[in-house]
């Protein structure tokens, strides 16, 4: 067992010993998982750099994860499953993805052991445990994060590797400096301090052209109360940086942490869960039976990169997960296995592992590649399920469609008999924020419109249960839902965009980001790129879903927000004036997010406005009339299996505090 020693560190009642449904009391176990794994064998030798690794006396690799467990108390009232939440960078999602919990915010004030907020706790009236193990060497240092402690590869001499790295930078604001990291990971500090064959670009969109900023006018280094700090960690240039514009940095650094570790504290942990026994330190010993993988956008891009991999089997050859759903990672990957990797990295045109984006195979008609992201999966005949979740932003970020097209969206490719693909109708890349303002709750992110006020987690908890009756009973989960090219619904963005010209203040986006084919220079399993900055080459194919005279999404999973409308919902906002780069979509980092475009109150509103979309009272007599058709929708969701009658009451409720806001704005 590659997990040789859990050392508890705090036993504790979860949420105040409060009793969930009929299993009754949770506990919350925090520790440290430790690990020791053969860099030779087969079920490990896929992670990069792992044959440089240090190693101890007996030639093995040790590592070590911060882990969170909740379990409930008595074990046996469980329901037998465990969710692996894959952290997002070193954060929990899980709970505020099943159960409407408030998102975990952490600074560098956050207490270490600060109360876990549970929410409604469906995971737990359902009898789940849950874990989080560390996964990540270079989140940032707070205490309150969970990461992952890793050694480093070394050259065959024992000396510490170097090599060059490519970054982005973006601000919200003006900034003298930059740290050498994705969003103030742990940096990657330079090699030297001079460095003359450094390069720092900058621009406005991530597929423009770019502008070389000037040797003399930036160096190595940070600005403190307007004095140069000499510091290899940092970038600093004349005037600091503008918000909003795309500054990319390529240097050379040192030391090189084995990342792809991640993977293997991930599988061996949940193994652990499932097959050790009491007298290994197993909390769960003989009541885990079947184990399901989430993760949330770069944590879903994680599992995509796992799946790619597949290193779902352990040492000995079994089934870690039974099922995976990556949720909202778009088509990439990411550089969770290469080396000088910065996991953080979220835009296609950032990082080498691309294509191939399909769980079906697909071939690119221009590099002539064939590929398939399960095609390691298939070959051993694999049992393992997969759902490939994607809300409308990621579509609308130029990448998700990649998961069912060919590489320039000239033809659907279907996904194989083991997967299925969802699209979540109208959505932002996160729950929607309620009620809506022009500030998105997460970072106060100033947009042009009203931020989109979809709460799509009943779409999620009824993924998790239709997954888990695939994985274990054989049930036939809901067909694949999603814009497609032969039936039609799907759209090049500019063609869907041009129809919100007609609507009143849409503020739709004026350019909407492509990726494109760029090459690296990256050796066969991805774990190298040996041409920096890289070179760009042929656009990608991209669609989204089309839409209807309100400017709704018409394909993908739809919630009674868009099945019964008070509002268009788009997965697009442009960034507000005062945040800089005004014609930029916000989140092309971190994930879009949405608008909430208000119908017309009244007949005499939509022809005063010359709004195209019916008014709120033209379509419904009255608010009882707008409830009962919200209640009708939510139970045909649940007869088509998309919602759990869990959430029929939840949809009804929330209706009708949507119908109080939308119908008490005067314009």
């Amino acid at each position: 067992m590659p997990v040789t020693k859990f050392e508890l560190e705090v036993r504790r009642p979860l949420a105040g010993g409060k009793l969930f449904g009929e299993v009754g009391e949770y506990e919350e176990l925090r520790g440290k998982l430790f690990y020791d794994i053969d860099p030779s064998h087969d079920a490990n030798n896929r992670v990069g750099d792992i044959s440089l690794a240090q190693t101890n006396v007996a030639g093995r690799v040790e590592f070590l994860s911060d882990v969170v467990i909740l379990k409930p108390v008595d074990a046996s009232k469980g329901n037998g499953r465990v969710l692996f939440d894959v952290l997002n960078r070193g954060k929990r999602l899980a709970l505020a993805q099943f159960n409407n919990a408030p998102p975990q915010k952490v600074t560098y004030e956050t207490a270490r052991l600060e109360e876990i907020e549970v929410g409604h706790g469906w995971l737990m009236d359902q009898g789940f445990t849950v874990i989080w193990a560390g996964w990540q060497a270079d989140v940032p240092l707070f205490q309150a994060l969970l990461r992952l402690t890793v050694p480093e590869a070394m050259d065959t001499d024992g000396r510490r590797l170097t090599g060059k790295i490519f970054s982005q930078f973006q601000a919200m604001e003006h900034v003298d400096n930059f740290m050498l990291s994705d969003r103030d990971h742990t940096p990657h500090p330079a090699l030297e301090m001079e460095q003359p064959d450094a390069l720092l670009t900058v621009r406005d969109q991530p597929d423009s052209d770019s502008t070389t900023v000037s040797r003399d006018e930036w160096r190595f280094g940070r600005v403190v109360d307007g004095e140069y700090v000499e510091d290899p960690s940092y970038v600093t240039m004349n005037g600091g940086f503008e918000p909003g514009l795309m500054y990319q940095f390529t240097y050379t650094t040192v030391g090189a942490p084995v990342m792809g570790l991640g993977f293997l504290a991930m599988r061996d942990s949940i193994s652990w869960l499932k097959y050790a026994s009491e007298s290994e330190g197993n909390p769960s010993a003989g009541h885990i039976n079947h184990a399901y993988g989430f993760g949330v956008s770069q944590s879903g891009r994680f599992l995509r990169n796992f799946i790619y991999l597949d290193l779902n089997l352990d040492e000995e050859g079994r089934e870690a997960f039974d099922g995976i759903i990556p949720h909202v990672p778009g088509g990439m990957r990411g550089e969770f296995n290469q080396r000088f990797g910065q996991p953080s990295k979220d835009l296609p045109t950032m990082m080498a592992q691309l294509f191939p984006f399909t769980p079906g195979e697909s071939v690119d008609p221009v590099t002539e590649e064939r590929g398939s992201l399960m095609h390691r999966v298939a070959d051993r005949d694999s049992s393992l399920k997969v759902f490939f979740s994607n809300t409308a932003a990621e579509y609308w970020r130029s990448d998700a469609s990649l998961v069912h097209t060919d590489p320039d969206a000239t033809v659907d490719v279907d996904p194989p008999a083991n997967a299925r693909i969802y699209a979540l109708a109208g959505c932002q890349h996160g729950h929607g924020d309620w009620p809506p303002t022009d500030r998105r709750s997460a970072d106060n992110l100033r947009g042009q419109n009203l931020v989109n006020s979809i709460d799509y987690a009943p779409l999620m908890r009824a993924q998790l249960e239709n997954l888990h009756q695939w994985a274990v009973n054989g049930v036939q989960p809901p067909d694949s839902q999603y814009p497609r090219l032969d039936d039609e619904t799907g759209a090049t963005a500019e063609q869907v965009s041009a129809k919100f010209d007609a609507i009143p203040n849409s503020n739709r986006p004026p350019h909407i980001p492509i990726p494109k084919r760029i090459d690296f220079g990256r050796n066969d399993d991805e774990t190298l790129t040996r041409m920096l900055p890289p070179v760009t080459g042929k656009s990608y194919g991209a669609i989204v879903s089309d839409v209807d005279d309100d400017g709704n999404e018409i394909s993908g999973l739809m919630l009674p927000d868009i099945l019964v409308p008070l509002a268009t919902s788009t997965p697009w906002n442009l960034r507000h004036p005062t945040m800089g780069a005004p014609d930029q979509v916000i989140g092309l980092t971190g994930g879009l997010t949405g608008s909430t475009l208000p119908f017309p109150l009244t007949r005499e509103q939509r022809v005063d406005s010359a709004d195209p979309r019916m008014s709120v009272h033209e379509r419904y007599e009255s608010k009882k009339d707008y409830l009962e058709q919200v209640r009708s929708a939510a139970e045909v969701l649940v007869e088509q299996r998309e919602i759990l009658e869990y959430d029929v009451e939840r949809c009804v409720n929330r209706a009708g505090e949507r119908w109080d806001w939308f119908t008490s704005r005067t314009a």
